[in-house]
């Protein structure tokens, strides 16, 4: 089915177009796609894991489908499909998928699973999500996206954004006792931004059968400078029982990363990140993970780029080490 079709169709089905017409102009559909050719070298303790070997992964690739009813509503619906050779897993499922007012630039809200309020900001700071997930979703104390009521707005020097969510993540819509708080505030003058936010909930698990014995919390901040030639910052968290919301033990963990970039002409760019954190301080206390990447960037075209680049992740402890190298070209592809 061709872009224009898929259009037409889903304007009929928001109720814009009849059958056979064109697609309603304030329908949009888009998507992304991320992808890989790489070499993974892993050893646990020494030993070669399964996940040793070269492929080709489809890791994500999002169809999103925005609809504009007038100049305060709107609707949004975006679809995930993920794909890893290593292990043959495919899903399809729904990310976003909310009703939108917005009322005021200072006062947008939306009702539905949508962009929480920190993963979303802190990638589009990177700038280079295609390549690795920012600290806080690549450790799992945080997910991108979930059920609930959102509120968010900015005037160019000041953005906010709240939320009030189930908690279990996007891929989960199931009840609890209880929802969720994510929040975020930020300030940006000329090319410097400052951020701080923070997580507090019981991640979707105080049921009636399993009742919360813990209440998970976060506490974020970012510093950057994102100027058309080069881009430096550093995220940083704390978090709470996030993964002990339901066991009688407590736990702590924290953890930071920096991050920069410089733009050599419009095409080409050399980036590099550090990140270390302590995943488990109190249960695990010698457990630590660092990872770091370097790489180079070329734009293809418009919506197409490319990255050749070097990962390095190490997780150890008194006990264990897990050694990750992997190597080779990442790419994104936006339409």
């Amino acid at each position: 089915m061709s872009k224009t079709l898929l259009a037409a169709a889903i304007a009929v089905v928001f109720g814009t177009a009849s059958l056979g017409a064109k697609a309603d102009v304030n329908t949009v559909v888009g998507g992304k796609m991320f992808f890989d050719l790489t070499d993974i070298s892993q050893k646990n303790n020494d030993v070669k894991t399964g996940n040793d070997g070269t492929g080709f992964d489809v890791k994500r690739f999002y169809l999103t489908v925005d609809h504009k009813f007038d100049d305060v509503w709107s609707a949004n619906l975006t679809t995930d499909f993920n794909y890893v050779g290593n292990d043959g897993e495919t899903n399809l499922f729904v990310k976003k998928a909310y009703l939108q007012g917005k009322f005021d630039p200072l006062f947008i809200v939306r009702a539905g699973s949508a962009d929480l309020p920190w993963i979303p900001y802190a990638e589009n700071v990177y700038g280079y999500r295609f390549v690795e997930n920012t600290l806080i979703d690549r450790l799992k104390f945080g997910t991108s996206a979930d059920w609930g009521v959102h509120v968010l707005g900015g005037n160019g020097s000041f953005n906010y954004q709240a939320a009030v969510v189930n908690g279990a993540g996007y891929k989960n819509p199931s009840r609890s006792k209880s929802m969720d708080f994510e929040g975020r505030a930020g300030v940006q003058f000329g090319d410097f931004l400052a951020t701080v936010g923070g997580y507090s909930g019981k991640l979707g698990k105080d049921t009636e059968t399993t009742p919360a014995l813990h209440t998970a919390n976060r506490a974020d901040a970012l510093l950057a400078y994102k100027a058309s030639a080069f881009t430096v910052g550093g995220e940083w968290f704390q978090a709470r029982n996030w993964n002990n919301v339901v066991t009688a033990a407590t736990d702590k963990a924290d953890g930071w990363s920096l991050f920069g970039n410089v733009n050599l002409n419009p095409d080409w760019a050399v980036f590099a990140r550090y990140d270390k954190a302590k995943p488990s301080k109190d249960l695990n206390p010698s457990l630590e993970d660092k990872y770091w990447n370097v790489g180079l960037g070329y734009n293809v075209r418009k919506g197409v780029r490319l990255a050749f680049v070097y990962k390095n992740d190490k997780l150890e402890s008194d006990t264990t080490k897990l050694d990750t190298k992997e190597f080779g070209i990442w790419g994104e592809v936006a339409f």
